[in-house]
């Protein structure tokens, strides 16, 4: 079971540490208004603060040190539901202190472990009220004193309180993870940019406010030349980083609305919102510059060439795979050219292209 790990065991020990501490501290109290009348013997009130004061460190403590800390915790929950049915029939069962006590460990059994726990943690505040009955005089006590329901009202108030912090601190904490986790699933590993479906579902949308806002928008599609011969000559570790370093200029080169993608292997895609076709090209080749112009001291003979195709969005789009299309067989004509040039789809004499001085 993965709960009993280190990690998620200790992290589920820390959180239920405070709590504990509160409720057992000032449930102590109440304990203590509903055992007075009754003149219990001095190993009972050295009993009330031992598990009022020491036992929420010592069972923190036991815990930790456990090799299993979720179920070493999920234990020590079910003391603390035999310790309350043990008060609750040692008070012989005043209503109000017997109420608050046991309704606030339900509420943390409920909070820590849902109705598995809950139901384990009943059968063992039934047992604890058992060892009372056997151990202790019997007996009912059916009315409360005023010192009583005073004694009770830090219970119902700060107890609750404490809790719900608790659980508040786990929402986020569990929001967060599921927004890391989401994001995880939307970009790709290697490059950190969005990842082939993602970015698919993205040109859905843009493809979508073009055709009802008449916005305009020009998608791109980035091929290194060349890729195979690189990972033959310098290796697939020198290949990946240079998939890094493309995303990297991507992301230093492009607008913060700009959507850029690893469509796959060593081919990139961009969407440029609201961008005719001369600012498209303008920053296409500011990005082919930037990559042709590394170099790596270790690898001087490496280097990076694009191949970009571009197609703006038209009213005669049929669909976002038809413009998808067109930016394909621009980026296929700057191939055939001899590659290393930005190419537009609707005009192949159009093409541009930047020559590197060595």
């Amino acid at each position: 079971m993965n709960d009993n790990n280190s990690g998620k065991g200790l992290s589920f020990v820390r959180r239920i540490y405070l709590p504990r501490i509160i409720g057992l501290g000032i449930g102590m109290f109440s304990v203590m208004a509903a055992l007075a009348p009754l003149k219990p013997a001095t190993w009972l009130w050295a009993l009330l603060l031992f598990n009022g004061l020491a036992w929420p460190h010592l069972a923190y403590l036991w815990a930790r040190r456990s090799a299993t800390p979720y179920m070493a915790e999920q234990r020590n929950l079910l003391l603390d539901s035999l310790m309350g049915g043990f008060w609750t029939a040692a008070f012989h069962f005043n209503p109000l202190p017997s109420v608050t006590i046991l309704s606030m460990m339900t509420m943390n059994n409920v909070a820590a472990g849902g109705k598995r726990l809950v139901w384990r943690g009943m059968l063992a505040q039934l047992a604890g009220m058992l060892l009372a009955v056997l151990g202790l005089d019997p007996g009912l006590q059916l009315l409360a004193t005023p010192l009583q329901v005073y004694a009770c009202l830090p219970m119902l108030t700060l107890y609750p309180l404490a809790l719900g912090w608790v659980c508040y601190r786990l929402a986020i904490k569990l929001a967060e993870h599921k927004r890391r986790l989401s994001d995880l699933s939307r970009t790709d590993s290697l490059t950190s940019l969005l990842n082939h479906g993602s970015w698919k579902d993205l040109l859905q949308l843009r493809f979508q406010a073009c055709r009802q806002h008449q916005a305009s928008a020009v998608i791109a599609l980035i091929d290194i030349d060349h890729f195979k011969t690189i990972n033959d000559t310098f290796g697939h570790v020198v290949g990946d980083c240079v998939l890094r370093q493309l995303s990297q200029e991507l992301k230093r080169t492009l607008r913060e609305h700009d959507l850029a993608g690893r469509y796959g292997g060593d081919e990139f895609c961009v969407i440029l919102p609201d961008t005719d076709q001369a600012q498209a090209c303008h920053a296409m080749e500011r990005l082919r510059e930037c990559v042709g112009a590394y170099r790596n001291p270790q690898l001087p003979a490496l280097r990076i060439t694009l191949s970009i195709g571009l197609a703006p969005f038209t009213a005669d789009l049929k669909s976002p795979e038809r413009w998808l299309e067109e930016a394909d067989k621009a980026l296929y004509a700057a191939k055939r050219q001899g590659r290393d040039q930005v190419n537009f789809a609707q005009d192949g004499a159009a093409t541009l292209k930047l020559a590197y001085p060595d």
